[in-house]
């Protein structure tokens, strides 16, 4: 089986790791929304981690899509991974500031 990352959305924008890293920050307690298009056949389970931690999980019938929602209570910078059982990872960084630039 043959499962690939079509594309990553990270709140609501294509994700481009040359992208100015502001395009995506938050604030504390506010939403990350992450949506990832996959290609293949059958079924794939596919995790969103940040930090070595499963944040979501779910089983994608192919073609599909995968959804997931995740927020932080502190400031910083997490350094999370899309991972497709059998497939492609993508990495991904979050950003959550204190205060609007």
């Amino acid at each position: 089986m043959s499962v690939r990352i079509q594309s990553v959305k990270l709140n609501h924008l294509e994700y481009n790791t040359n992208r100015d890293p502001k395009s995506y920050r938050r604030h504390p307690g506010e939403d990350f929304s992450l949506a990832a298009r996959l290609t293949g056949q059958g079924t794939a389970k596919v995790r969103f981690e940040v930090g070595g931690k499963v944040v979501c999980e779910q089983a994608v019938t192919l073609p599909g899509s995968f959804q997931c929602q995740t927020k932080f209570d502190q400031c910083g910078t997490y350094l999370g991974k899309l991972v497709v059982d059998g497939g492609s990872e993508q990495p991904l960084r979050l950003d959550v500031v204190e205060h609007h630039w």
